[in-house]
């Protein structure tokens, strides 16, 4: 049974960092790409930020880049996202999503994942 985790989320303030991490049971990390989703009250899912399996290529929607920072952690088989400089646009359910093989679209479609976890929410107060 595949089972996908996220953690790390809470309350902050504006301009504050939160480090999310997620780890998938049920699947080999070095199988398949995880990325990060976001959706606010009201809002579309929106892909925030993807990694290929050997991290070469990143993405990152426009809104975050420069702040956050994606990265995949072979030892741990965990993938994290650094976000800084946090801003109450962020504010958020952030989801971790899986997939088998390597995928990189801009802006990423939600439908090319098979896996997602139950999030984790991100508020940022001003």
């Amino acid at each position: 049974r595949v089972q996908v985790v996220e953690s790390g989320g809470g309350l902050v303030q504006a301009r504050g960092s939160l480090r999310l991490s997620c780890t998938a049971s049920g699947l080999t990390f070095d199988d398949i790409q995880m990325d990060w989703f976001r959706q606010a009250p009201g809002k579309e899912r929106e892909g925030v930020s993807a990694i290929t399996r050997g991290g070469i290529s990143k993405y990152y929607v426009d809104s975050v880049k420069g702040r956050f920072t994606i990265s995949r952690d072979h030892n741990k088989d965990t993938l994290y996202l650094q976000m800084n400089s946090l801003e109450p646009a962020d504010t958020a359910m952030y989801y971790c999503a899986a997939r088998r093989g390597n995928y990189y679209a801009s802006p990423l479609d939600p439908l090319a994942y098979n896996y997602w976890g139950q999030g984790t929410q991100v508020t940022v107060s001003s």
